[in-house]
């Protein structure tokens, strides 16, 4: 009986030993893969720009030069004004000069009636964010397809829409911040510091919706039957992991 217990003691570190030399070996194999990035890498990767215009590169792009390459490159998919709400949210829309001037959309306030739906530009509070996103992520079937005095220029046609900048405007990385003085929304995004100090307090107080809460949903708005499929099945064309499920448009409403 001692025997076995000595063998089985001696078995576990032994094995434990070639574990410990198996694990030393692969990081050591890890740690020789791969190599650092060159300077030009890294400068292709890192494009963000910040609110404070921290990385916006040099250039600058005319509202004339923005509305052709807009109708060639964006106006399919959100309509020569940027209006349409056929492929996605309308980016123009639901702002005034009096938002222009307080820097905080009326729209946006509870209960205030938004028509068609919120928009882009009633939203967003950084023309940064729109420079970035766009820079990065259009158009959508060719993204990081333009260039930086062109991506100034979609910008400019953009915010000449909703009156941030004159028809004649040219926009560039030295008046960027002049735009940025008349964006509807510029007062509009809030800092919760419980959300971004460690030590700070909860944004949950378990207060809302404790009793008396709502035990059916309503629908509010919905696909006529004839449209549901206009756009292709919208089962395919969503995430299939996570929340977000697309309705098999392709398949007739099931009978009640």
């Amino acid at each position: 009986m001692k025997l076995t217990f000595k063998l089985s003691v001696a078995a576990v570190a032994l094995g434990a030993a070639f574990a410990g030399s198996a694990m030393a070996d692969t990081k050591a194999a890890m740690m020789a893969m791969g190599r650092d990035a060159t300077p030009a890498e890294v400068k292709a990767w890192d494009i963000d720009v910040r609110p404070d215009f921290k990385g916006l590169p040099k250039g600058s792009g005319s509202v004339a030069k923005g509305e052709e390459l807009w109708e060639s490159k964006c106006a399919s998919c959100h309509g020569g004004f940027g209006e349409s709400n056929e492929v996605f949210t309308p980016l123009i829309g639901g702002t005034t000069k009096d938002d222009i001037k307080t820097g905080r959309v009326k729209g946006l306030e509870e209960g205030k009636s938004i028509v068609p739906q919120k928009t882009t530009l009633m939203k967003v509070a950084t023309v940064s964010t729109l420079f970035d996103y766009i820079n990065r992520a259009m158009p959508w079937n060719a993204p990081k397809s333009l260039s930086t005095d062109e991506v100034y220029s979609v910008l400019a046609y953009l915010l000449s829409l909703a009156d941030v900048v004159p028809a004649d405007h040219v926009l560039s990385d030295q008046n960027m911040a002049d735009a940025q003085k008349r964006m509807p929304n510029r007062n509009g995004m809030t800092y919760f510091e419980p959300l971004w100090k460690v030590n700070g307090k909860g944004d949950v107080k378990n207060v809302a919706c404790m009793k008396d809460c709502p035990t059916d949903a309503k629908i509010t708005s919905a696909l006529p039957d004839y449209a549901k499929d206009a756009q292709g099945n919208t089962a395919e064309q969503n995430r299939t992991i996570g929340p977000v499920r697309g309705l098999d448009t392709s398949k007739p409403a099931p009978a009640k």
